[in-house]
């Protein structure tokens, strides 16, 4: 059954304000221990798969899903505050052998410096949790190692992200997307972040995880959404994107909605998406929004009186 996420703008229900700096909640031991206890099991499970597709696949969704709730916006990312590789590299080893404590001071330095909070997850800590994974399949970590590293990134991940400063709202009048990953997808970081991306900038949004296209098909036919975004990580799908992408159109509550594909195959190649019957794609998850609005205002008009 697929899981659905839906942000309207504003505080999530049951989230807490926080003090801008160092005003972390504190879990009860007993909670902490019953958690770390069914985490490990979560990661002991995946120990006969790939690792890294364990965490692409399911971990990052997880941490995602359970703590993204609201934070206010930090200054703008500037040039000289890029997160480089060298950083990346430094943090992995930080992950590996510090505590979460210290993690969460690191990356909070990160945010005071003006790194956007989307480029500390985009290309720091997702890149840090999948390199985690290759460590694992390549044994250069055991099991152990790999799971208390993992563990502290998910504690930097909660608690980075109940720092509730302000709202994102909104906008009055604001356009309203629907985002899944594609049916069968294993991957749903992808559309946990392209969500998190269109919420930031004001959208009404409604997630759909581990969905199947039913289900899909059938939350485009009961609600009105000016777009409909599906991430795609595998070609192997690329076969039985067109009849769905038809089946969305078809049965809409907006009988001019806009598609909107991502993933690493559009990167690659653009043309692509308008040839399985998309509106087309977005280079840079970062730039999405304003693609999209483009392509909404593009269908409108062609139906403009």
């Amino acid at each position: 059954m697929a899981s659905m996420n839906r942000f309207e703008g504003g505080r999530s229900p049951g989230s807490t304000s926080r003090a801008a700096e160092g005003c972390l909640a504190e879990m009860a031991a007993a909670d902490r221990s019953a958690d770390f206890e069914a985490f490990c099991g979560h990661v002991a499970n995946g120990v006969g798969q790939s690792l890294s597709r364990l965490i692409e696949g399911e971990i990052i969704p997880r941490l995602m899903m359970a703590h993204f709730t609201e934070m206010s916006a930090p200054a703008p990312a500037v040039a000289e505050t890029l997160i480089s590789l060298e950083d990346l590299e430094a943090f992995t080893a930080l992950v590996l052998q510090a505590e979460a404590d210290i993690l969460i001071r690191h990356v909070g330095s990160l945010l005071g410096r003006g790194i956007g909070f989307e480029m500390v997850l985009v290309d720091l800590l997702a890149p840090t949790a999948r390199r985690l994974g290759a460590m694992w399949d390549d044994d250069r970590c055991d099991f152990v190692e790999v799971t208390m590293a993992l563990w502290r990134l998910q504690e930097v991940v909660h608690e980075m992200a109940t720092l509730q400063h302000g709202n994102h709202s909104a906008r009055p009048g604001s356009r309203r997307a629907l985002f899944a990953p594609m049916p069968g997808d294993q991957h749903s970081f992808g559309t946990v972040m392209i969500d998190d991306i269109f919420r930031r900038e004001g959208w009404q949004t409604d997630r759909m995880i581990a969905v199947d296209s039913p289900d899909l098909v059938h939350q485009a036919a009961e609600h009105w959404y000016d777009l409909i975004g599906l991430t795609v990580s595998c070609d192997c799908h690329i076969g039985a994107l067109r009849s769905l992408i038809a089946s969305l159109r078809g049965v809409s509550k907006n009988p001019n909605v806009c598609v909107m594909l991502g993933g690493r195959i559009f990167s690659a190649d653009p043309d692509l998406a308008t040839h399985v019957g998309a509106d087309g794609t977005a280079g840079d998850a970062r730039n999405a929004p304003r693609v999209a609005d483009d392509l909404v205002r593009e269908r409108e008009r062609a139906v403009a009186p």
